[in-house]
Order: C-alpha cells, then structure tokens, then sequence
C-alpha cells in the first residue's frame, strides 16, 4: 500500500502502525519496505520528528 502523500494523514498513518504493530520504525521500515529516511524528511518538513522513546512522531 503507498503512503498517504498528504503530511497530517500520513502522520496518523504512521503513528497508528508505530503503536500497533511495530516496536520501532526499523521493524516498520523492514515489513512494509520503507525507506525510513525519506520518511522522516517527509514528516519533519511537516514539523514533526521521530521519538524513539515514545516510538512515534511528535
């Protein structure tokens, strides 16, 4: 499934998958073959970043 090019939708998107199925955005880079860098550009131009302590972004 592609991402959601919108930033606020993809963030929902993300953050939902983080709290329910991966343990960190590596696990979740690896099962949905993601290229997690460009992931966390796309999200900080939105503002956010990843936390790994909270596993998701804020």
């Amino acid at each position: 499934m592609p991402l959601p090019n919108d930033p606020i939708i993809l963030l929902s998107y993300v953050n939902t998958k983080l709290r329910d199925f991966y343990p960190s955005i590596e696990e979740m880079g690896k099962a949905l073959d993601l290229d997690i860098d460009e992931l966390k550009l796309k999200l900080k131009a939105a503002g956010y970043e990843y936390d790994p302590d909270l596993n998701r972004f804020v």
